[in-house]
């Protein structure tokens, strides 16, 4: 029986700091002009390195002393923009990266998305690259009050009865894989850190690497 494939979605398949830096620095010039925060430095590295959290963990991370109210106007203001950004066509994937989907779903694998997203950043991606092609489901952290990968995958299993490869580039990710007893594939590429895929199954340098590796795994 093939193994479902469960796709991590920005620093595995989408290129997000294309349209995440933007939205970032556009929202923060926002905070400091408005007396929110003192401006600082923020490097392109910290900021990649936010991706992978949702949004409620995110700020809890960077700004912790900000009001919630200030919070979530943060978030929806980094969300919208980012929406409308996709909407624009600004929003890219990985190089190789439809080739490679192609590729799996001719061979018959399911595939499905499980990311740390809004619902509103769900379906511009879904609308904006025609992802009902490959994949089954889109699985957004939003639709279930911003709870873990590790607690969605149990919907998952509900509904996709596994086997699972899990795919993704950040800990939580591998985290999810262990919390459904599947095998993980660790993406270099993304935006992890350094040594927080070393205990993934496999690692790939580029998404065109996959469909061998998934081939490896029967």
């Amino acid at each position: 029986m093939r193994p479902t494939l469960v796709f991590d979605y920005d620093g595995t398949i989408h290129n997000t700091m294309r349209i995440y830096e933007p939205a970032f620095r556009e929202t923060y010039a926002w905070l400091v002009e408005n007396r929110y925060c003192e401006e600082q430095p923020i490097s392109s590295e910290q900021i990649a390195g936010w991706l992978g959290l949702n949004s409620k963990e995110m700020w809890n991370s960077f700004l912790p002393q900000l009001p919630q109210k200030v919070k979530d106007e943060a978030s929806h203001r980094v969300g919208s923009s980012m929406v409308e950004q996709i909407k624009t066509h600004k929003a890219v994937w990985y190089s190789g990266a439809k080739e490679v989907l192609n590729e799996l779903y001719e061979e018959g694998y399911q595939m499905l998305i499980l990311s740390n997203c809004k619902i509103s950043y769900r379906k511009s991606h879904w609308k904006e690259f025609a992802m009902k092609k490959w994949f089954s489901a889109f699985y957004d952290c939003e639709s279930y009050d911003f709870a873990p990968k590790t607690e969605i995958i149990h919907n998952v299993q509900n509904q996709f009865p596994g086997p699972y490869i899990v795919i993704g580039d950040r800990y939580s990710d591998l985290e999810c894989a262990r919390a459904c007893d599947s095998l993980f594939v660790g993406c270099k590429y993304g935006f992890g850190k350094e040594n927080e895929l070393e205990e993934a199954d496999y690692l790939i340098d580029a998404i065109q690497q996959l469909p061998e590796i998934i081939d490896l795994t029967r």
